[in-house]
């Protein structure tokens, strides 16, 4: 299996065990709660009659339930991009339990071979996704399309990880991580600041993460560097 092949299995699995194990909002996991960063950003459009989102890498709704629970008092919609047929079953049926199945568009679709047109979304989220892209260049791409995607005025919300280290507990051996791509932090903030030249830039750091994982049974210790990247297209 090549090294892409292998990364979406095992992210797969994961994610899969996520899904079946925590409820959405369920305290106990990263589920537990929607994004702050993305939340905030959302109340910057509140006087917004329609809005259009798309959340890249959106599982099973932890940040579009609620932007799609703000278009109850207008209309818009949210369009929810993910790789994994569970997560868009679930993400189906908790929009179902929630009363927005209206606002919602379910995709299943890898999110670098998800067409982005052209001034089309006020907000594009992607939240630890587009480290899940094939390579930098596709990267580099999809950030492009983003800019592309973004109506005058929008934002992008990116939520990245750099930097990224897998060590095995057991054996305190460094595994290759699990992410296709994994960049410096300078090189990642570089990309950023070269693909959002131009826009207002209103929030830009870093924080570093560390937890525990499972891979393949095994205890795993996952270190990274996480940074927050919101722009707003002037």
């Amino acid at each position: 299996m090549d090294r892409i092949a292998n990364i979406r299995s095992e992210e797969k699995k994961y994610h899969d065990d996520c899904y079946d194990t925590y409820d959405l909002f369920e305290p106990g996991s990263w589920l537990h709660r929607p994004v702050a960063t993305v939340i905030s950003l959302l109340e910057e459009y509140k006087e917004r009659e329609y809005l259009s989102v798309l959340d890249l890498g959106s599982g099973i709704g932890r940040n579009s339930m609620p932007i799609a629970e703000s278009l109850k008092y207008r209309d818009g919609k949210v369009v929810c991009v993910d790789l994994l047929e569970s997560a868009i079953d679930k993400l189906n049926s908790y929009s179902k339990e929630f009363g927005v199945e209206q606002y919602i568009v379910a995709r299943l679709s890898d999110i670098e071979q998800f067409n982005i047109e052209a001034d089309e979304y006020d907000i594009i989220v992607a939240v630890s996704s587009l480290e899940h892209v094939s390579s930098e260049q596709a990267l580099e791409r999809k950030l492009q399309e983003m800019n592309a995607g973004t109506k005058r005025n929008g934002a992008n919300c990116i939520i990245i990880a750099s930097n990224i280290r897998e060590v095995n507990l057991a054996q305190e051996e460094e595994l290759d991580p699990m992410f296709e791509v994994n960049l410096t932090t300078a090189r990642m903030f570089e990309l950023l600041d070269q693909q959002y030249a131009g826009w207002e830039v209103e929030q830009r750091f870093v924080k570093p993460l560390e937890y525990e994982i499972s891979r393949k049974g095994e205890p795993v210790r996952l270190t990274s560097d996480c940074i927050t990247f919101v722009a707003k297209k002037s």
